[in-house]
């Protein structure tokens, strides 16, 4: 996903992307930051139920091995819960924005953190 976001930038100083590769990466990045509300839904395709069902401001794993899925809801202001979740041969997800999102196709978001340029120091 970096890649491509990496690669759209690119293309759009150089061609543009297509207004729905924009708005898809903006999307993506507010879900990333806790602004989209998402139900995670692991569905088993041999006896066709749902097993599990994840509600929430919940962002998905970026860098998750295969078979694997993470995924991070916020539950409260400086809150978070993690879930690691295996995928096999059988068993699927799928991942539904709840409510439309305001994005632009007109520009690419970014987000600056300076909460991870200036690291938090503890001192014993």
């Amino acid at each position: 996903m970096k890649k491509l976001i990496l690669a759209c930038a690119v293309l759009a100083a150089l061609a543009g992307c297509s207004d729905a590769d924009v708005a898809s990466n903006n999307l993506s990045k507010a879900a990333d930051n806790f602004q989209i509300e998402r139900r995670v839904v692991f569905y088993n395709g041999i006896n066709g139920e749902y097993m599990l069902t994840i509600e929430g401001l919940c962002s998905l794993g970026n860098a998750d091995k295969p078979k694997e899925v993470t995924i991070t809801c916020k539950t409260g202001p400086s809150s978070y819960k993690k879930h690691f979740l295996g995928l096999s041969d059988n068993v699927t997800y799928f991942v539904e924005q709840m409510d439309a999102a305001d994005v632009s196709v007109y520009h690419y978001k970014v987000v600056f953190k300076p909460s991870m340029i200036i690291p938090d120091i503890s001192i014993k």
